[in-house]
């Protein structure tokens, strides 16, 4: 049904008379300085006594971001588990939800990255099923993912990371190293389903504070690439652009300056409103934005330990620029919301007092006389450029010239190229050429 939606909204792309269908299913989004100090609140509306809480060790061994949370919790929290890995194991998942098992709790609080959410969401959607561990790694290994049953513990989400892998019905998982297939390749899968949305996520500033540069610049990159690809997927949709520029706007101005090392709340608010908006209608029932930068991020960070925002980064003004060369891909649009971001990081100043949208620009200011293309494509490596982040393929541990052609490959066949600009096909071929640009 995606698949076919998908083909049938964004056939032409939008356009004033195009028709659309809109439909997105979020939890209850809360940002400020503090608010993590709430969970109890939307614990208590979800009619959830016992919450069992989920991390990786290094965030859930930090004060900084455990000691709010505990205290958000209260009696309601019965254990903070701290065991997700970047790998996203489906055997942890199947640790977690045992270990909901034996607490009875009945709610999931996921703290920190992607990561960690992806394998709470899976976590709950074993619970939904009663799948073991064992049958889980056969899911996976043999139909790419796990089945969602009718009743599904309430998820809430705390990010402590940028990747906008949050606002999401949508988890990726792996087999386990010793579940491997014929060709020895730890196997990669996910789960869609609009039961794993979080019924609430808590965005707040001072746990974004807590994380290492080295995690949270890249991150960065992955949720502003999905603000990106919003515009020009071709299941875009004037509500998802209304977001997505938004974002583009407060990412463009707010991400070189987090780059800079400036953690200050105005930077801060724009870079966290901004991939929450970002992903605004990214992961919907019926269609998802994801594209053509997100099948390069897959590809490449599969095989290797590279994070997928230092490979969107590494990766995303080559292939925007090959994009760019093929079709439109709504490039004066793109252009005009990248432009704004420029103007506002030019102006800097980030805070009003005196009711004035602090993120307002004057339209003389987003002119510009380049080609729409070329904006687009030095705008978004500004970004990358102002982060910090990897420009070298050679650099990247693991990676050697003749993978090239597979993971040419990879990147062509990966599910979410599908939402690709209608007319862009890539072929193998062309992606090896754009790999190899930034080798």
């Amino acid at each position: 049904m995606a698949r076919a939606f998908a083909a049938r909204a964004g056939s032409r792309g939008v356009t004033d008379d195009s028709p659309f269908r809109f439909e997105f299913r979020p939890g209850t989004v809360r940002y400020g300085t503090g608010c993590v100090r709430s969970l109890g609140e939307e614990v208590a509306a979800l009619d959830a006594d016992r919450v069992l809480v989920v991390s990786g060790q290094t965030v859930g061994t930090t004060d900084a971001v455990v000691d709010p949370v505990r205290a958000g919790l209260g009696e309601r929290l019965v254990d903070v588990l701290a065991v997700t890995t970047p790998e996203k194991r489906v055997s942890t998942a199947a640790a977690v939800a045992e270990r909901v098992r034996e607490t009875e709790a009945d709610a999931l609080v996921a703290v920190g990255g992607g990561s960690s959410l992806d394998v709470t969401a899976v976590a709950a959607a074993l619970l939904s099923t009663g799948t073991d561990g064992e049958a889980a790694v056969r899911a996976v290994l043999e139909t790419g993912g796990v089945a969602v049953g009718e009743s599904v513990p309430p998820i809430v989400a705390v990010p402590t990371t940028l990747a906008g892998a949050d606002l999401t019905q949508v988890a990726g998982i792996g087999a386990d190293p010793a579940s491997v297939g014929e060709d020895g390749a730890v196997a990669h899968g996910g789960v869609s389903n609009p039961a794993l949305m979080p019924s609430a996520l808590f965005y707040d500033p001072e746990l974004f504070r807590t994380t290492p540069d080295d995690v949270l610049l890249p991150s960065a990159m992955n949720g502003f690439d999905k603000a990106v690809e919003t515009v020009y997927a071709r299941t875009a949709t004037p509500v998802t652009d209304a977001t997505a520029l938004r974002a583009l706007r407060l990412l463009r101005a707010g991400l070189p300056a987090l780059g800079r090392g400036d953690r200050s709340d105005a930077t801060l608010r724009r870079a966290v409103v901004g991939t929450v908006l970002a992903q605004y209608g990214v992961s919907r029932p019926d269609a998802g934005t994801l594209s053509v930068l997100h099948a390069y991020g897959h590809a490449l960070s599969r095989p290797y330990e590279f994070q997928q925002g230092g490979a969107h980064g590494l990766v995303a003004p080559a292939a925007l620029s090959h994009l760019l060369d093929e079709v439109d891909a709504r490039r004066r649009t793109l252009a005009e919301g990248l432009r704004a971001g420029a103007a506002l990081a030019e102006r800097g100043d980030g805070n009003a007092d005196d009711g004035r949208d602090p993120d307002a620009v004057p339209a003389r200011d987003i002119n510009d006389d380049r080609d729409p293309a070329t904006v687009v494509v030095e705008e978004v490596r500004a970004v990358r450029d102002g982060l910090g982040l990897d420009r070298r393929l050679r650099d990247v541990p693991g990676v050697e010239r003749d993978h090239l052609p597979e993971l040419a490959r990879a990147t062509v066949e990966d599910g979410v190229m599908g939402n690709a600009p209608a007319g862009y096909e890539p072929t193998p071929g062309a992606v090896e050429r754009v790999l190899g640009s930034v080798w």
